[in-house]
């Protein structure tokens, strides 16, 4: 029970990492408000964990002030606020990206934490407490070829922890990040470009321990990292990836 009653916020909830991360979580004892555009499956997810939703668009400020004022209504106080929702584009040229695909892998994988901080950070900042994860990638570290602006926004997420921890250390806020490679999730196909066993097995062959990262893999990472046995660990970017960037 080392999040026992802890009040949690994971964006991405209701399906791949995030929900890894709500069922440790839950089993630890923290209180969830699971958070995800993907109505149906947040309510499954609710159920089957018996936590709190709320249907949001994290790339919409109104939807984040929302979730603010829904979360410190109902629970006074956030301990911990994980920013897992992700999206990317499908492997191309750089040159063959669209607007619209670019713009989409900003809004989700960085401008939500830029929220995360406007909204909910000032009052960690007086509370002079909390935890904040940001579910980034080895793409951010070791970019693969035609995932460039999804890497981009990853090495983006990277460094926004870096920052986020250092402004925050002296009031007792600590930020980290936790690294994936690929991961048996919703994105999965779109990393590969198919979902074929060539493919699969090639993008294996890139993973030293010769697996993808589980949803539980991501669970127990973060939840060390939210713990306060993580207590003197802040701006740590963990990779949970096999070997992939070695």
């Amino acid at each position: 029970m080392r999040l026992n009653n802890k009040i949690v916020i994971i964006t991405g909830s209701a399906s791949g990492f995030g929900k890894g991360i709500a069922k440790k979580f839950t089993d630890e004892g923290a209180r969830l408000i699971l958070v995800d555009i993907n109505s149906r499956l947040l309510k499954k997810v609710s159920k089957s964990l018996s936590q709190d939703y709320f249907v949001a668009d994290v790339s919409k400020s109104t939807d984040f002030n929302a979730l603010q004022k829904y979360a410190y209504k109902n629970y006074k106080s956030i301990d911990i606020f994980i920013n897992n929702a992700g999206v990317t584009h499908k492997p191309k040229t750089m040159e063959m990206v669209t607007e619209t695909e670019f713009d989409k892998v900003f809004n989700v994988n960085a401008k939500s934490v830029y929220y995360c901080g406007k909204y909910f950070v000032p009052k960690m900042k007086k509370k002079k407490n909390g935890v904040i994860l940001n579910i980034a990638s080895t793409a951010g570290l070791s970019p693969r070829p035609k995932l460039n602006w999804y890497n981009a926004s990853k090495g983006w997420m990277i460094t926004a922890t870096k920052a986020m921890a250092i402004e925050l250390a002296p009031f007792k806020v600590r930020v980290n990040a936790l690294a994936p490679v690929a991961g048996k999730t919703p994105l999965l196909k779109s990393f590969m470009g198919g979902n074929t066993p060539k493919k699969k097995q090639a993008f294996l062959s890139t993973i030293p321990i010769g697996r993808f990262s589980s949803p539980q893999d991501m669970g127990n990472a973060a939840c060390f990292l939210c713990s306060d046995e993580a207590s003197m660990i802040t701006g740590a970017v963990l990779e949970v990836d096999g070997g992939r960037c070695i």
